[in-house]
């Protein structure tokens, strides 16, 4: 028999998960804040209020600059692992049988509604997580690149120069610098856990293999 938990406990992960980004999502809000006054002040400009540094470019900027990195490291790693592998990793899927994740889906009570309706809209859902994520991606990436275009001119402004285009800041280094430097410590990251799960344990965790399993043992 099933037992009955609450809703808090049966959603505790992304209740947790949820609540540190909001916490570290005000700290990046307040810092973001005093450092753009102090630069402001030393250009001669009063401090913004707590409205306008929301809508400024500064604040747009680095929130979706660490989004957009988000997404596309997940886009790309439920995409990849589907073909990819390593031996040994709790992060991969076994090197020689098939899992329960690439079966035909099948008609059930609980099946999931697209599985009951079928064709087209079942071949989108068939890929909907990977198609979701990349979505999430562009539209963070278009974000950033909106929120680092008005940052850019919020300090051409201050410093009395021309103010850029669209179309000539997509070229600019400093907006592909933020991009990339986010990248590479995303895919950095999933390496890591991807690598050091194979000799590496961590008990309770489904993230981790059992923690008496051999390394070169594939994850269950």
């Amino acid at each position: 028999m099933n037992k009955k938990h609450s809703f808090i406990y049966k959603n505790s992960l992304s209740i947790v998960l949820l609540a540190l980004m909001l916490i570290f999502w005000a700290g990046q809000f307040i810092a973001g804040m005093k450092t753009l006054d102090e630069e402001r002040q030393e250009n001669g400009f009063p401090p913004l209020s707590i409205i306008e540094y929301a809508k400024s470019g500064h604040f747009i900027q680095a929130t979706f600059e660490n989004w957009e990195s988000e997404f596309l490291q997940m886009a790309f790693y439920v995409f990849l692992t589907i073909y990819l592998r390593q031996k040994g990793s709790s992060e991969s899927k076994s090197l020689n049988k098939k899992e329960a994740v690439d079966r035909e889906p099948k008609i059930h009570p609980k099946a999931p509604w697209p599985v009951k309706r079928g064709g087209l809209l079942l071949k989108i859902y068939n890929y909907s997580l990977t198609i979701a994520l990349f979505i999430l991606f562009f539209f963070s990436f278009s974000m950033h690149f909106l929120g680092s275009l008005k940052s850019f001119n919020e300090e051409q402004l201050m410093k009395n120069m021309p103010l850029a285009k669209a179309s000539q800041y997509i070229g600019n280094s400093r907006f592909w610098f933020e991009s990339f430097q986010n990248w590479q410590s995303e895919f950095l990251a999933v390496a890591t856990i991807v690598l050091l799960s194979i000799w590496l344990r961590q008990k309770g965790s489904p993230e981790s293999k059992p923690v008496d399993a051999a390394y070169d043992e594939d994850a269950e």
